[in-house]
């Protein structure tokens, strides 16, 4: 089995706005959280904050670690041809802007990112890791100060 590991941020603002990326490797084109792949021997906060940066624009401090998740894709259902299943590490952090712009990635993963209402998201063509995401940072507000 293979296994790739990846670092993904929920950012949220004061206006209770998410900060998504339109990924567009997949069979069809979704919006995710902004994140990706660690490099060989990157540490998962770094990797997130350079992630974040490549695909909306933005530098982020990392505030926690919401949580991770972890998925098996069958080798069948791999957007790359493989023999073999894919185990899917994806772990997710609560992040803030400290500072940059909004603009768009080019030649990557992901072809622009925007601002959407946490409200709206379950409108959006998105991929699941944006509900396990959403879901976990609710979770974790919910036990804050419960020990």
């Amino acid at each position: 089995m293979d296994m790739r590991v990846a670092a993904y941020g929920i950012i949220v603002d004061s206006e209770e706005r998410i900060l998504l990326a339109h990924w567009i490797e997949g069979r069809r084109a979704a919006w995710t959280l902004p994140g990706g792949g660690l490099e060989p021997g990157e540490d998962p906060e770094k990797a997130v904050r350079r992630e974040v940066r490549e695909e909306t624009g933005y530098r982020v401090v990392v505030d926690e670690l919401l949580g991770i998740h972890s998925r098996v894709i069958p080798a069948a259902r791999r957007i790359t041809p493989a023999e073999q299943p894919l185990q899917a590490l994806r772990i997710v952090y609560r992040a803030h802007i400290i500072g940059g712009r909004l603009r768009n990635e080019k030649d990557g993963s992901t072809d622009r990112a925007e601002w959407f209402a946490v409200s709206s998201v379950r409108t959006l063509q998105r991929v699941k890791l944006v509900d396990i995401g959403l879901k976990m940072a609710q979770e974790r507000e919910a036990s804050v100060g419960v020990l």
